[in-house]
């Protein structure tokens, strides 16, 4: 389906997940549109790795309506047009395997019964470039460090070209090196018009590229804007974020954001 400009990528309307008998999300609503950048931040526990897992189809909604592209979720079927970053791990998951290997799994979704045709192994070439893993094509998975895992799961994701790109904590545990290629590489595809959606802890060296910020806290949604300047990258992780308008009493104690 062919969107209009102003038509959301992602679009969630009042979506209840719970965890086991806990309710994670209620009833939050969420909007990407073409071309824009959109981190969800908060606490851990408030919500937002739910919101993406409900997302891609791993965790079922207890109620409220997902669409991506236009589909309802439960029609959606041109997986190939979003890429996925969970959040850090092993790039192979303990099973041993070379970097152009694990890369070009995030290829299958384009490939006709699996059969890898020039183009597809030119845009696994592609994806290792951009994240400075192309030197490393032939290697094991396993002599790679945390970064290099991280970087092989973003060039998995962007092997299909995809024209939304989620990602759960990328920066997450990643060292400075392989934070600063992440960025540029994030910034390469948001100039070629990617849709992204971002999970983070803190904005990092990517807040340049983030164009609305939508802080969860308990499973809601209690802001949706510009990124607030006053929450700097050491301001986030464990903190209660509040809604500017939410309580003008307590707002600014609890953040330091203008109320």
């Amino acid at each position: 389906m062919t969107l209009t400009s102003d038509e959301p990528v992602v679009a969630l309307r009042g979506v209840r997940a719970d965890l086991g008998s806990r309710p994670v999300l209620r009833g939050i609503d969420l909007t990407v549109r073409r071309g824009e950048v959109v981190a969800l931040l908060g606490a851990n526990g408030s919500g937002k790795s739910t919101a993406v897992r409900s997302l891609i189809g791993q965790l079922p909604v207890h109620s409220g309506t997902i669409e991506l592209f236009g589909t309802p979720h439960r029609a959606f079927r041109d997986w190939a047009r979003v890429g996925y970053v969970p959040q850090r791990t092993t790039a192979a998951g303990g099973v041993p395997a070379t970097v152009t290997e694990i890369v070009s799994a995030g290829r299958l979704s384009r490939t006709r019964f699996g059969v890898f045709r020039r183009s597809d192994r030119e845009a696994v070439h592609r994806a290792l470039e951009r994240v400075g893993m192309d030197d490393r094509a032939g290697d094991s998975v396993t002599a790679l460090s945390g970064g290099q895992h991280q970087r092989v799961l973003i060039a998995r994701a962007l092997a299909s070209e995809p024209e939304l790109l989620i990602m759960d904590e990328p920066m997450a545990g990643v060292d400075l090196a392989s934070q600063e290629v992440l960025a540029a590489t994030l910034r390469e595809q948001v100039a070629a018009g990617t849709t992204v959606l971002l999970v983070l802890h803190e904005l990092g060296p990517l807040e340049p590229l983030i164009d609305r910020a939508v802080v969860l806290r308990d499973g809601c949604v209690l802001h949706d804007g510009p990124p607030p300047k006053a929450v700097g990258q050491h301001a986030l992780p464990g903190h209660d974020h509040v809604h500017p308008h939410v309580s003008a009493g307590t707002a600014s104690t609890r953040t330091g954001w203008p109320v």
